[in-house]
């Protein structure tokens, strides 16, 4: 176990200590309305740790404290280590952005896209060209999710017993199995909807490199930059440090929910979303990405990959919002960031809900997890909690703003 630390005075890397502790309030506030279990945020410099705030409880009813060791469901924070995973073989020449994924999984040898109707009255066609690995990365595959009731693909992938992303008593072969026996939304390329797509690239790691993608994200992720409590699941030593995960109720207030299974090995190891990790395992994370590859001697990438990784590779600069046109993804969130290969990625910071700086990256998790970095100001920001909201709230943009005034220079 490794814990996250402050390692320099706020005024050091210039940031302003009194607007930091305005950050802290506004949260602690959140958690003194019951609208939040407890939290851990941390903000840096530099990779120096400047900021680091635990408050609140982990579990509510036993009454035990966040605090820097606690471990976190990062959900879709999962994505990004996913994909710096598959990059690593990209280098070594082992897969290609442009292999189509039938390659690997011959399931997608045929897919099928959407033309109209709904049900037993769907229609579709051949697509026009195979999926590749890039529409994994960037979530322009055609995939869906089956939660988001709004498009008859959605449905189709309800009806398939994936509600959750995956079949119940499968695991990643067999569900992606099933993802490549549904039509796609759209042509391969064409758009951009955030899905099942890394599930799939997960599977693609397993076939590549012949190893359980959770042996292979330990061997060549975790281990190398000493994310000591990061992986997919929870030993017996772990299980204590674990945080509760809740669930907003109807009146705002949080509720205990089923998690994550992670006591013991799961059947299904999500590329998506199945990991849980530390603030200091992701801050490793993140740490590798900011010093494009390389972390304390460890150069896991190399720092054009990392810039490729990190830019926005939607055509002509488009946004999530104009290129992602699912009913979904209309949110004025989306407006001024694209996303690049695993990562969100800030390409008009003019347009962004939150201020951001261009070129601005990271991304979220559903329990209300997230991490960016932010190159043109240096600065490196994580907060965690475990609340699975009902709807989009305005936390994140409420730290971006706050953490914006905080910097000095």
């Amino acid at each position: 176990m490794a814990l996250l630390r402050q390692e320099i005075d706020p005024d050091e890397v210039g940031l302003d200590e009194k607007a930091l502790d305005r950050i802290d309030q506004h949260l602690a506030d959140q958690v003194d309305e019951g609208r939040l279990p407890g939290f851990l945020l941390a903000v840096a410099r530099g990779g120096r740790v400047a900021h680091l705030t635990a408050h609140g409880h982990r579990d509510l009813a036993a009454g035990e404290p966040v605090e820097p060791d606690t471990l976190w469901r990062i959900y879709s924070m999962t994505k990004p280590v996913t994909s710096v995973a598959a990059l690593t073989l990209v280098e070594e020449g082992r897969l290609s952005l442009d292999d189509p994924v039938e390659r690997y999984l011959p399931a997608f040898a045929d897919p099928q896209v959407y033309v109209s109707g709904a049900g037993a009255d769907l229609r579709t066609r051949p697509a026009s060209g195979p999926i590749l690995i890039r529409h994994l990365l960037t979530h322009t595959a055609g995939l869906t999710f089956a939660f988001y009731h709004s498009h008859p693909v959605d449905a189709l992938y309800r009806e398939a017993g994936l509600e959750s992303s995956v079949r119940p008593g499968t695991d990643l072969a067999g569900t992606v199995d099933v993802y490549a026996s549904l039509p796609l939304q759209y042509e391969p390329g064409t758009e951009w909807n955030y899905s099942v797509a890394t599930n799939v690239l997960g599977r693609v790691l397993e076939v590549v490199t012949g190893q359980p993608l959770d042996v292979f994200l330990a061997e060549r992720v975790f281990g190398p930059l000493g994310m000591t409590d990061a992986g997919f699941e929870v030993s017996a030593e772990q299980a204590p440090r674990l945080s509760e995960l809740y669930g907003e109720t109807k009146d705002g207030g949080i509720e205990p929910i089923k998690g994550l299974p992670l006591h013991g090995r799961p059947r299904f190891l999500s590329g998506s979303g199945g990991m849980v990790a530390s603030a200091h395992d992701m801050h490793r994370f993140a740490e590798l990405l900011r010093r494009r590859g390389e972390l304390d001697g460890v150069r896991l990438l190399s720092p054009e990959t990392v810039d490729l990784m990190t830019r926005n590779h939607l055509p002509d600069g488009a946004d999530l919002r104009a290129f992602g046109s699912r009913p979904a993804h209309d949110e004025v969130g989306n407006e001024g960031v694209g996303f690049g290969l695993g990562v969100s990625v800030v390409v008009d910071p003019s347009r962004t809900k939150a201020p951001s700086g261009l070129g601005t990256y990271g991304w979220s998790g559903v329990a209300t997890t997230t991490f960016w970095v932010d190159p043109s100001r240096d600065l490196s920001v994580h907060f965690y909690t475990q609340v699975r909201p009902t709807s989009s709230h305005t936390l994140y943009p409420d730290i971006k703003r706050l953490v914006h005034t905080a910097v000095l220079d």
